[in-house]
């Protein structure tokens, strides 16, 4: 994957999608506007962000820029061959445009050419899938990587010199994995060891089994900190080092900033979170589907182009990422209104919320 244009702005880009939308009005639609249905498909239910963030801050916004559009809703529980199911049934039932976020990149491809010569347009959702996708929307993958390899050798202090890492990646069928790697590795190499790498998907399960195995080859002390590529990844790391004996938990990762990984951090047990705020992401795909089921163009949206390894020049918006640790909760998902105080500071994490300045 190759943005054409480059990834260095994208810092800025959630700051032009806003300017971007208050220059048309915030892109909301008049009444009088004609609808249409949009089709959502989603890759899992594992994973709280999907069914808890992005469904209803998509459906909100289209309801937003569309009263008159409706929201078919699917949700592929990780399994490719459903999704392609899924595919054919919204188009079949009339969906005029798809929002896709792809269990299975490659899978998914010839469904996207099926939905390319039913006339209907698809916007591929937080990871690129493969085929003639009309636009894309995700956040910068190498910053997410660069900010947890960054946050990772901060927290392990003197140890990260020549110490020894875990790598615990994702799916290896989706593109954000080894572009949140790169963007890991960018940082890391040559600076620590990497004792042992895993391809572990989002699996807390496969996390945990990963990690057990990992104490049994390196022993737990000699493992200086654990490259977790998301939440659900780092709660098996943790489960699993805390089921070996581990007491002084070496710096772990992660990704999502999934309200139990957030207590974790105020607990200590997890080092940081990378936050993508959910509501551009949503905001950007929403804005993208209308204009395409409207038969327009994405000049006034996207930011960049991107290439797939099928398709060049797609429409993009490439938001940025932003770290989370225990100092910064209250600036970014509480003042973002992601969770309140009293969601986070549960009766146990009282006190560990008042050293972290979260009191309500």
């Amino acid at each position: 994957m190759r943005a054409r244009t480059g990834q260095a702005g994208a810092a800025v880009l959630t700051t032009l999608l806003a300017m971007s939308m208050a220059a048309c009005g915030g892109g909301d639609a008049s009444d009088g506007d004609g609808g249409f249905t949009v089709g959502l498909l989603l890759p899992s239910g594992a994973i709280p962000r999907w069914e808890h963030s992005d469904k209803p801050l998509i459906e909100k916004r289209i309801k937003e820029l569309c009263p008159r559009c409706t929201l078919r809703y699917a949700n592929a529980e990780n399994d490719a061959a459903r999704q392609r199911d899924q595919v054919t049934s919204m188009i079949t039932k009339g969906a005029e445009v798809l929002i896709l976020d792809a269990a299975d990149t490659r899978a998914i491809r010839s469904s996207v050419h099926e939905a390319r010569r039913a006339g209907v347009p698809v916007v591929a959702y937080d990871r690129l899938a493969e085929g003639p996708v009309s636009g894309y929307v995700s956040f910068n993958g190498a910053e997410v990587g660069r900010l947890q390899g960054t946050a990772l050798l901060k927290a392990m202090g003197r140890d990260a010199e020549g110490g020894t890492v875990v790598m615990m990646n994702g799916d290896p069928a989706s593109p954000n994995a080894a572009w949140y790697r790169e963007g890991a590795l960018s940082v890391l190499k040559g600076k620590v060891k990497i004792g042992r790498e895993y391809e572990t998907g989002w699996s807390t399960d496969g996390a945990h089994a990963n990690m057990d195995a990992s104490i049994a080859a390196l022993g737990p002390q000699r493992i200086d900190g654990v490259l977790a590529v998301n939440d659900a990844v780092a709660a098996g790391v943790i489960s699993a080092l805390k089921k070996a004996g581990v007491r002084d938990l070496p710096p772990v990762t992660g990704q999502d900033a999934d309200l139990d990984a957030v207590r974790r951090i105020v607990a200590g047990e997890q080092t940081m979170s990378v936050y993508k705020p959910f509501r551009s992401e949503a905001s950007a795909a929403a804005r993208m589907a209308v204009a395409l089921g409207r038969g327009e163009d994405l000049d006034a949206i996207a930011t960049t182009t991107t290439d797939s390894p099928t398709t060049e020049d797609i429409p993009t918006v490439l938001l940025a990422p932003t770290p989370v640790t225990a100092d910064t909760i209250g600036p970014t998902l509480v003042e973002d209104g992601v969770y309140t105080v009293d969601q986070i500071c549960t009766p146990p994490l009282r006190t560990a919320c008042e050293r972290a300045g979260l009191t309500s």
